[in-house]
Order: structure tokens, then sequence, then C-alpha cells
């Protein structure tokens, strides 16, 4: 049996703020210090999936829970009996959070893969038209994109645009661990199609939100006013007594995956506890709010859709040339 549950990585202090449609390398594992302005390392932990089988003896009572308007899947609850196997994939299995169904997750999926060391994929993706985001938990992947490597850590993000071709191979001795969100791109006519890039979160500094003193913040990978992106994919965190002090009801999906800590989370017209290894989606609509009471912070890597016209049933999705 393997049991994955926490990785810890060491983050170097931010100095470098994300922006859309730059080419940046991911940073090499992290030092003592940090190169820009010499100040001691923050800590962060990862969670990851449980994997194996609990004993006949645990008791069944979960907090998994799959309603009309959201769903959780507690980390308890990523078993090896339920993982997927991926064509042209190598060495490698997928715990599938999301995917499009009619009244759950409609326009993205989402994978919690686990890499064996050399194994990995030269044919990852099937689908022409989408677009990915990949985000590293744990070990190292060696990713190669039009021909170029580039080495993704623990914290380290990519956007692959649609049409892009890449490979992808876990390297070092240690399993790798990564999110892989994908959806399909909306093209726009006039408006090109994001370019590729990759970066650490720990070059990403945190944007607080307005009046909270940096008790909650985001780290934002792209522009949110560039419109050639149609998702984000960003991290959102609550230093202790954090909150969300309204009822966020908005038109964007949500998929939440619990990074570290644990909180109190408002899902429709429910409070529930969620901690780090949890996933929640969120219906478009369905009204949500957190505190964070503690002890720790509390993160979680979140996806929405963003920037297009609400399609209308008639009108059939746009597909690329």
């Amino acid at each position: 049996m393997r049991l994955y549950v926490f990785v810890a990585a060491a983050l170097r202090v931010p100095c470098f703020d994300g922006a859309a449609g730059a080419t940046l390398l991911a940073p090499e594992a992290p030092s003592l210090r940090n190169s820009c302005d010499g100040e001691i390392l923050a800590m962060t932990t990862y969670a990851g999936p449980i994997g194996g089988l609990p004993p006949q003896t645990e008791l069944l009572t979960d907090r998994a829970v799959f309603t009309e308007a959201y769903a959780v899947l507690p980390r308890r609850v990523l078993r090896d009996i339920v993982v997927s196997n991926l064509p042209h994939w190598e060495r490698s299995r997928a715990w599938v959070l999301a995917r499009p169904l009619t009244g759950f997750a409609e326009t993205f999926s989402q994978y919690l893969m686990e890499v064996e060391p050399g194994g990995g994929s030269a044919r990852p993706e099937t689908d022409p038209g989408a677009e990915a985001v990949l985000f590293v938990t744990a070990g190292a992947l060696e990713l190669t994109v039009a021909g170029a490597p580039h080495r993704l850590e623990a914290g380290g993000y990519a956007y692959l645009p649609p049409g892009a071709v890449y490979t992808v191979t876990a390297a070092g001795d240690a399993a790798a661990q990564f999110h892989w969100i994908r959806k399909r791109y909306e093209p726009v006519e006039g408006v090109s199609a994001p370019e590729f890039f990759t970066i650490n979160e720990a070059d990403v500094t945190p944007a607080p939100m307005p009046d909270t003193d940096g008790a909650w913040s985001t780290k934002l990978f792209v522009d949110p006013k560039d419109v050639r992106h149609d998702m984000h994919v960003t991290i959102v965190g609550f230093e202790p007594g954090g909150v969300i002090p309204f009822a966020e009801t908005h038109v964007m999906e949500h998929g939440l995956y619990v990074l570290e800590g644990k909180a109190v989370y408002r899902l429709n017209r429910d409070w529930v506890e969620v901690e780090a290894g949890d996933f929640m989606w969120l219906r478009a609509f369905c009204p949500q709010a957190c505190y964070a009471g503690g002890p720790g912070r509390f993160r979680y890597l979140l996806y929405k859709d963003v920037n297009r016209h609400a399609r209308l049933w008639s009108a059939p999705a746009p597909m690329l040339g």
C-alpha cells in the first residue's frame, strides 16, 4: 500500500507578480534564502491522495456529499479502487475529481495525477481543442513543449494552450503528483489564444482582498483583464480568522482542491467542514462563503470559467479550425 498525504516544500519569499503572456521558466530547487531580497524561506504543504483502502474495522461515516448545487469529495475517499488509467500514459494513474456532466461540472475536468519515476506520456492530450493547467504538488515533472524542456517542482504551474504539443515525464526518484485541469477553449474572433508559460507559485505575490489586511488573498497566475484567457486557476489563501464575509453568488463554476489547512465552508445552505486533500465542486450561482478558524493558514487551488459571453443553448459550441 502506498501512502501519500502531505508534501512539505520550501517556498521563496515572493519577488514576482504573475502576468499573462510571458514565457517564464520555473525556478530551480529552492535555496535557503531568497535570491531577490535575502529573506528566510516560508514553508508550505501540499495535500495529496491517501490511496490504499481503509481497514474493515473503520466506520463508514464520512463527509462525502453530492447535491444539485455542490459536491464534496473528502480526501478519505480518494482510494486505489477509484483511480482511472488514461490512454497513452505509462506508470500513471488519475483520480478524476470532476468531469463534464449534466447537473455537475459543466465546463471543465480535473484530475489528480500520480506518475511513478520515469512514467508519463508522449501524447498526454487527445483533444486538440483542450487547454490545460498543470500544478505540481509532489515530486518533479519534466514538461517538454514544442521540443523545449521545462522542469516543474512542487508549486510549479504551467498553462498549456489548445493545440499545444507536449510530453510529460516524472523526473527524479519519487512519484510526481499534480493537478491537471482541462477545459475546451472558447475562441473568439479577433482575440488570440494565450501562450504557453510556466512559473512557480513561490514567485507570485499574493494579492490581498480589499480591506482584509492580508487575511484573505489570491495568487493570480494571469492578468484577470486579459480576455484571451477563458479560465483562471488561482490559489486562494486565508490566515487564521480570515473569512469570505458574504455569500458569493455568481455565474462562475468552481472546482476547489484544499492544499493545506482546514476551514468551515458555506455551500448553498450548508456549512461544511473541509480539510487538506478535500475537493469541492460548486455549480454556477451556488452561494459560498468561508471561515478559516485555524490554527494554520487555509489554502486551496481554485478553478473558474471567465471572460466569455454566457452561451445560449441554441448556439453551437465554437470549434477550433
